[in-house]
């Protein structure tokens, strides 16, 4: 059973996700918050595995609440695609965001993705994310080294921050996708990395892309 909780100033957009969560054999919502203190609060006594979080909430948002949160996966709620409070919240350490107007089969893939390890972003659209966004927020802390990734890892790594998948980079590379699964693997093992997600932002930030300057208006 896969145990999520809401966290989302609007209840009745809270009653819709329970409503169509609550149809599912496998999910269980478990707690709701209408702000990121609250839900820090009830994880400390709850168990959790997936947390869908709102970006712009009253009091503590979701990105403050989002870098906070140790242990279950984080999917944001957001109202536009390419937003700069979900950019923030992924870069904190979200597997991923969502629009709020998510088509309820979506959802409900959504949730077992992140359960399951992977991310919900694509690395394309992280990318457009990252292209408009990177340079009006600050950096953080500093990144791990890629000095101890083999040319192949390296190669794996910059195209995955490229957008491309694993079986186009299969393609690219002459190898089999199992290959590419492997590459990967051992790339987010030696840089402290959780997912495709963060492998995008890891490039941007250690400098191996640079955002695609904007055009002029």
């Amino acid at each position: 059973m896969i145990r999520v909780m809401l966290v989302d100033d609007q209840e009745l957009l809270r009653a819709g996700f329970r409503m169509v969560l609550g149809a599912q054999p496998d999910i269980e919502v478990v707690a709701e918050a209408g702000d990121g203190r609250t839900a820090l609060e009830i994880l400390k006594d709850t168990q959790v595995d997936v947390v869908l979080m709102d970006v712009r909430m009253p009091g503590m948002d979701g990105v403050e609440a989002t870098a906070h949160i140790d242990g279950p996966k984080v999917l944001i709620l957001t109202t536009f695609d390419l937003d700069e409070y979900a950019f923030a919240a992924v870069k904190a350490g979200a597997a991923g965001f969502l629009l709020k107007d998510v088509p309820p089969n979506d959802l409900v893939n959504a949730i077992r993705v992140v359960h399951a390890g992977e991310s919900v972003v694509s690395p394309s659209t992280l990318r457009r994310m990252l292209d408009r966004f990177a340079a009006q927020l600050p950096s953080g802390t500093p990144v791990a080294s890629a000095a101890d990734l083999t040319p192949r890892e390296r190669e794996v790594l910059l195209m995955v921050a490229r957008g491309l998948s694993n079986m186009e980079i299969a393609a690219g590379l002459e190898v089999a996708e199992a290959t590419v699964k492997t590459h990967l693997g051992r790339v987010l093992a030696k840089l402290g990395l959780r997912d495709r997600a963060q492998v995008v932002v890891y490039a941007y930030e250690a400098g191996l892309i640079v955002p695609a300057p904007r055009p002029k208006v």
